[in-house]
């Protein structure tokens, strides 16, 4: 038996990049749409990632690996939210640590990849939702539970945030497709974030 948290960093890393970026270039509705007979480039328009702020809630491996790749992309400063985070630790990593509601408001991408506690449970609620932008990308591959799902479906539904890609669920394994799948601004994966 081996304890090897660091063994999935990369894969994690890598799945969550893919999932950021082919929601953000709206991939997966591309990919629909075409296998369905249709040529609609319209409804397929992206965002850019370069001059956009990433935010991270919470600065583990993985967080941390998620900003070294992205400063490639161009982005501007990464915000963390992160409250074991010290001020050593987030001069070394180049991140500007603020508040969760700072984060929030201010991002154009969240990615979470913070543990599921008592303290993270349901960290992202409908309050914290109506804090984002109409622009605003939300990419969950942590853990299901962190984000209020009823919240989220809610908030996609009506367009408050542009798109979410969810790679983690409460109640895994789902024993029925997630009420998410209708929706043309959802990128969804079975929890497969370390398979690699």
């Amino acid at each position: 038996v081996m304890n090897v948290p660091d063994g999935n960093t990369v894969s994690a890393t890598e799945h969550t990049i893919a999932m950021l970026l082919s929601l953000s270039r709206n991939i997966q509705l591309g990919h629909s749409t075409l296998t369905k007979g249709k040529w609609d480039r319209n409804k397929l328009t992206g965002s850019e990632l370069r001059g956009k702020i990433l935010g991270v809630v919470g600065l583990g491996g993985i967080g941390s690996a998620v900003i070294e790749l992205l400063k490639g992309f161009g982005m501007n400063q990464p915000l963390v939210y992160d409250p074991h985070l010290t001020p050593p630790e987030a001069e070394q990593t180049g991140v500007r640590p603020v508040g969760l509601d700072e984060l929030l408001a201010s991002s154009d991408f969240i990615s979470v990849h913070c543990p599921l506690t008592d303290e993270t449970r349901n960290l992202i609620g409908a309050r914290e939702i109506a804090l984002m932008k109409p622009t605003t990308y939300l990419i969950n591959t942590a853990r299901g539970g962190i984000i209020d799902e009823d919240a989220l479906f809610d908030a996609l539904v009506s367009r408050q945030i542009a798109g979410a890609a969810l790679d983690c669920f409460v109640g895994e394994p789902l024993a029925e497709p997630p009420r998410y799948a209708g929706l043309d601004n959802v990128l969804l994966a079975p929890h497969c974030i370390g398979w690699t």
